[in-house]
């Protein structure tokens, strides 16, 4: 638009008086009546110093030979200096590079991890699939802990092996599994068992025996604590319970400590995921008779006061029939 405008006015005061008026810059109204003529450009002639084309081939033959492949071009050129040897500088190393298809990056063989595949886990029934997992409870004092090694039922929430010690080891791992597998009556074939991928939890020990007693192993893929949900979910009731300390004041009570917590998560403790009911009643097989009882009691209240129950008659919460870990997105990669 003001371009137009000075073009109307320069008959009549001048281009440099109408920019002026306007405030537009009469350098650009000059060069946009008449923009400048490209040059065609003059290929640059070849220094005198240039290396020829036979040198530049040797320096990539030796860039690129089998000696020196993983090598950047700045241990190169060093490398043949304290030989005795120069070819060209070290920047005409990075040029010659640069100038076949990116060949300055990165040239040494790096590790690639691989594709960790997601765990699709399923339990249909108590002692079919354990999540196991380690964490710290702080000590008397700064940076001091002791480890809590937790194995949980994941269908029934039970947890069938604890143990309270002061470092995490794969021996005492190995040891507590024995001990749960031959407490639980494990059969070979029947147990899967989860974990993330701690030092303990991968170690050869662990591996060994799962191995020797038909064990499945399993484990999240790294930085994923949603792949071990049962596990995270659990210390996270221990930890929030209102008696738990701050710090515990030597192993002893630690170990006390968890011996009541046990107790009371096992046997006591109404867990949502499974209808409300105590892991022990589902783990050992009581909960469909609670099941029932629940529904009796709840029917009796109905038929006393049936105008209490709007929408429909009671029903207690349902009890679990499946329990995944990461459960697939459509039924048919579920079967």
């Amino acid at each position: 638009m003001i371009e137009q405008t000075v073009q109307e006015l320069t008959p009549i005061v001048g281009t440099r008086p109408a920019c002026r008026a306007l405030g537009a810059s009469s350098a650009t109204i000059y060069r946009r009546r008449r923009p400048p003529v490209p040059r065609p450009k003059r290929p640059r002639a070849v220094p005198a110093r240039a290396l020829s084309e036979r040198e530049r081939q040797e320096v990539l033959d030796v860039l690129h030979c089998e000696r020196f492949m993983d090598s950047s071009p700045a241990q190169v050129w060093a490398t043949l200096l304290d030989e005795g040897q120069y070819l060209a500088s070290e920047r005409t190393f990075y040029r010659l590079l640069a100038a076949r298809h990116g060949g300055v990056r990165e040239r040494r063989d790096q590790l690639t991890h691989p594709a960790y595949q997601r765990p699709e886990l399923l339990a249909v029934r108590p002692n079919e699939l354990w999540s196991w997992d380690i964490s710290k409870l702080k000590g008397p004092v700064k940076h001091t802990y002791f480890h809590l090694y937790v194995i949980l039922d994941v269908f029934s929430r039970y947890a069938v092996g604890w143990t309270v010690q002061h470092r995490e080891s794969a021996v005492l791992a190995k040891a507590l599994i024995a001990q749960a597998t031959e407490q639980q009556n494990i059969p070979r074939g029947q147990l899967t068992v989860h974990a993330d991928r701690g030092i303990a939890m991968r170690s050869k020990p662990v591996a060994f025996l799962l191995a020797d007693l038909g064990v499945l192993k399993t484990h999240s893929r790294p930085y994923t604590s949603t792949d071990n949900p049962y596990s995270e979910a659990h210390f996270k009731t221990l930890k929030y319970r209102p008696e738990f300390p701050d710090r515990f004041e030597n192993i002893e009570h630690a170990r006390e400590f968890c011996r009541s917590f046990f107790d009371w998560y096992n046997h006591e403790h109404r867990h949502s995921g499974i209808g409300l009911m105590t892991p022990a009643a589902v783990h050992h097989g009581h909960a469909t008779a609670l099941h029932a009882e629940r529904q009796r009691v709840l029917m009796t209240a109905y038929a006393a006061k049936p105008d209490r129950f709007v929408r429909r008659p009671p029903r207690p919460p349902a009890l679990p029939t499946a329990v995944w870990i990461n459960k697939p997105a459509t039924e048919e990669a579920a079967h």
